[in-house]
């Protein structure tokens, strides 16, 4: 298999601003235990608007000038680097790399195998070469290994987004036949949400979110829609709770799953819950950090509630969820754009206007 001495990548030129840059890198070498794969496809996250435009106050440094971004992408690898003859891969494996690039293995974290808490972990388009790029280095042993038959452009998206709520699903401890609320449900995450949770593990859903995208949080298996909008904004959320608590058998949802960005969602959350329920935040809030609204210490007591974060997911995470798309269970509402595109997809992620995920077909 012929690799070129260059290749096509999108960097964030102006880092604090949106905007991308399509140029030409090196393609590099790789090291022991490493692997050189040639991407297809990648999913574009909300989390790689955060990380460009530095509004994550939570990471610990702004982003470098001509940062590779993405975290979601499916390839095959090129090419083994030494060491890697016992890892299982080999030239043609159809792998992908995820937002946790790599994980150093060894810390408490890696053993309960919590990998987004891992001590010595490293981020795929953070300091690290993203996705948004032909070729990249990826360790062989913590790149995903794609499922045969499963389109890249179904799995991209699973590496981030369907983890990530997977995960998610799974910390809230809901059982079949509970109720389960998606704030944000018809965002990337959230439709995912929706179906894992309704599909995939026989959770009856609520789904909140703009009147734009009821179709598509219905289609994916939400049992109601809640139009947030019809709703006022200066009664602490009491309108819309009364709502939710009525659709759930007048008690309130088992869990809450918060996919969106928004302060207000978290605010309202709490008041969806019936007793003993679980908040599972997801989305990240930009720009300054603001404390859950309404999470009174009395009221958390009085309710027997739990609020827990979520931190993507591990490999085994992975090849669940993957396994669902590969067996059509769940499926990625998805728009598949060109690299030079990806300036007006964050424009538009940015203005809330996308439904579902965009992928980048990195070839054409």
């Amino acid at each position: 298999m012929e690799i070129p001495a260059t290749y096509k990548a999108a960097v964030y030129d102006a880092p604090g601003t949106i905007s991308t840059k399509v140029v030409e890198l090196p393609t590099p070498e790789p090291a022991e235990g490493q692997v050189l794969i040639k991407l297809t496809h990648s999913g574009v996250c909300h989390s790689d608007l955060g990380v460009m435009s530095n509004t994550w106050a939570s990471l610990p440094a702004p982003t470098p000038k001509d940062q590779v971004g993405g975290h979601e992408g499916v390839g095959e690898v090129v090419k083994l680097g030494p060491g890697c003859e016992s890892s299982g891969l080999s030239v043609g494996s159809r792998v992908g790399v995820k937002w946790l690039a790599n994980i150093c293995g060894d810390c408490a974290a890696c053993k309960a195998k919590r990998d987004g808490c891992c001590s010595g972990l490293a981020i795929s388009g953070y300091f690290t070469p993203g996705t948004f790029q032909q070729y990249v280095i990826g360790p062989a042993k913590y790149v995903t290994p794609i499922p045969d038959g499963l389109d890249p452009v179904d799995a991209a998206p699973m590496l981030c987004a369907g983890i990530t709520v997977y995960s998610a699903l799974m910390r809230s401890k809901a059982q079949k036949g509970d109720w389960v609320v998606v704030s944000g449900a018809g965002g990337g995450l959230g439709h995912l949400a929706v179906q894992i949770a309704s599909k995939g593990l026989g959770l009856r859903v609520v789904g909140i979110d703009h009147p734009s995208k009821a179709e598509l949080i219905k289609n994916s298996g939400a049992e109601h829609f809640v139009d947030m909008t019809q709703f006022p904004r200066d009664d602490d959320g009491k309108a819309i709770a009364a709502r939710v608590l009525e659709l759930c058998d007048g008690l309130g949802a088992h869990a809450v799953v918060v996919c969106t960005a928004a302060n207000a969602a978290y605010a309202q959350a709490l008041g969806f819950l019936r007793f003993d329920g679980t908040l599972v935040c997801v989305g990240v809030p930009e720009n300054k950090p603001e404390p859950i609204g309404g999470s009174f210490p009395a009221r958390i007591i009085a309710g027997s509630l739990n609020i827990v974060g979520s931190n993507v997911g591990n490999n085994d995470d992975a090849v669940a969820v993957l396994e669902l798309a590969r067996k059509g269970v769940i499926h990625c509402h998805s728009r598949v754009v060109k690299m030079e595109e990806l300036t007006d997809v964050f424009q538009q992620m940015h203005e809330g206007n996308l439904q579902g995920r965009v992928v980048l077909d990195l070839w054409a």
